[in-house]
């Protein structure tokens, strides 16, 4: 028999946060409801989304807005590497927690989590790195590796 919940979390194949809906009373029991995933979908519940929903959605536009600002600025920005290295080829490589503390030099907190390098970066060069703020929002960075 079916059972209409609420996410509380974002559930993979399932829905995200807030969505309504139907699954089956024993995944929903067993599954979810323990896990803290989803809460029933009565009407008080279905009331207190709604509202979560309105400030969820204003906490996201001021988000999507600084990320935006943030983004355009370190479009413009490059940051400098130094590292060992013989014949062009590092020893070792550049990592993102490397682009992070960089970044975090210039007065950016960017999780390292967010840097997506292509490939490792272990020759001296010239790399663009996209660096993602939020789900739809990122920039890219230059990085340049130098010898030290």
């Amino acid at each position: 028999m079916p059972m209409t919940i609420i996410l509380s979390e974002d559930v993979s194949n399932l829905g995200k946060v807030g969505d309504v809906v139907t699954v089956r009373e024993g995944y929903g029991r067993n599954f979810l409801f323990p896990r803290g995933l989803a809460i029933a979908a009565s009407t008080n519940n279905l009331k207190a989304l709604e509202h979560t929903k309105a400030l969820l959605a204003s906490k996201r536009a001021k988000a999507l807005k600084s990320a935006g600002e943030i983004a355009k600025k370190l479009a413009d920005t490059s940051i400098t590497l130094a590292r060992k290295a013989g014949d062009d080829k590092l020893f070792g490589s550049v990592t993102t927690r490397d682009i992070a503390d960089a970044l975090a030099e210039q007065g950016y907190k960017i999780d390292r989590r967010g840097i997506h390098l292509e490939t490792a970066i272990k020759n001296l060069g010239v790399y663009t790195v996209e660096v993602k703020l939020l789900a739809d929002v990122s920039a890219k960075v230059k990085v340049y590796v130098v010898a030290a």
